[in-house]
């Protein structure tokens, strides 16, 4: 009696199949994403600019874009979520002035470079508490509340100084170490304040992405009435929203002032709108509701990077608001039209 052996069924070496599968499956989550569209801008732009100047890809020349965008990017992830939140806010550029003045004026009053730079920064939320109060108290909205201190927090900024430019000299005490928050380089190499906004940046991605928080941010955006019923306190998070926006532009104000060792009352004026446009561009919807603090970041760069390809080529100043402009109107049509597409559909 022969016995018979069964083998064991073969098994499939090890290939690259799966690594191969997983690959068209990250790229398809990328291009559904809602930023993957102003990310293919961005690459394309890159392109163009390597093309345009040698000196373009440079790692010198790239460095010196992160530290042009640092402070637009700060303020830009406080934006993104009063954006998401159906709102908007106007006075990011008052806001920057006034907490820069603020601390400049101490730093020259002889206080120590962190007390001020801590008043600044409280400066900045107490603006943001403000508006955030005026919109969910009340009841007013918040394009107005914020249009009017845009003009108050300038004003106010004016008054303090009494119109006069602030200068900090390295010869005054701590001058020359708070400095370095916005002149220095980590490791002699990357800017200061891009290392800032990066880390800001990256508490923006969680905080919105990981947290209660940011699902009830885009519960509020996305139908306000909707998340009151289910539990959500709306005028909570629509004031959280408001005062982390009033810190980033403080914060940005205070590495603004570090980075120049010099303030005045108008300073800062137009921010809001390059803000709002980075926040735009990067994919977040004007009326709330949906976008991501990646997609911000990349609208920031967006603009950083189109700003500078125009400075390298010489384009007027002029017309670089012009394109900003066109850029911007392009964001928001693409927006609409996106929106009118998925209501048909």
């Amino acid at each position: 009696m022969t016995s018979t052996t069964t083998k064991p069924p073969a098994t499939a070496a090890p290939s690259s199949d799966a690594s191969t599968r997983q690959f068209p499956l990250a790229l398809r989550r990328l291009l559904h994403a809602r930023e993957a569209g102003v990310f293919a801008a961005l690459v394309l732009l890159f392109l163009l600019g390597t093309v345009l100047s040698p000196t373009f890809a440079q790692s010198d020349n790239l460095l010196s874009v992160g530290q042009q965008i640092a402070q637009i990017g700060i303020m830009a992830v406080g934006a993104t979520f009063v954006i998401l939140n159906g709102e908007i806010d106007l006075s990011v550029g008052s806001t920057y002035a006034l907490s820069a003045i603020s601390t400049g004026m101490l730093i020259s009053d002889g206080w120590s470079w962190p007390a001020a730079m801590l008043v600044g920064l409280a400066v900045g939320v107490l603006a943001g508490l403000f508006n955030g109060l005026a919109v969910v108290v009340l009841g007013v909205p918040s394009f107005i509340v914020t249009l009017g201190t845009l003009s108050v927090f300038r004003g106010v900024a004016l008054l303090i100084s009494d119109g006069a430019p602030i200068s900090l000299s390295s010869s005054q005490p701590g001058v020359a170490e708070f400095n370095l928050l916005g002149q220095g380089r980590l490791f002699g190499l990357v800017p200061m304040q891009f290392v800032f906004f990066a880390a800001v940046a990256a508490l923006g991605v969680v905080l919105l992405a990981r947290s209660r928080f940011g699902f009830n941010t885009y519960a509020v955006g996305g139908n306000q009435e909707a998340a009151r019923l289910v539990g959500v306190n709306v005028k909570r998070v629509k004031l959280t929203a408001f005062v982390l926006s009033g810190f980033t532009a403080g914060l940005a104000g205070v590495l603004g002032l570090s980075f120049l060792s010099y303030v005045q009352g108008v300073t800062g004026q137009g921010l809001e709108l390059t803000v709002i446009s980075a926040v735009i561009i990067g994919g977040a919807a004007l009326f709330g509701g949906s976008g991501t603090m990646w997609g911000t970041v990349i609208g920031v760069a967006f603009i950083g990077l189109l700003q500078n390809i125009l400075n390298i080529k010489g384009i007027s100043s002029f017309w670089q608001t012009v394109v900003t402009g066109l850029v911007i109107v392009a964001a928001v049509a693409a927006d609409t039209w996106q929106r009118r597409r998925k209501t048909r559909a």
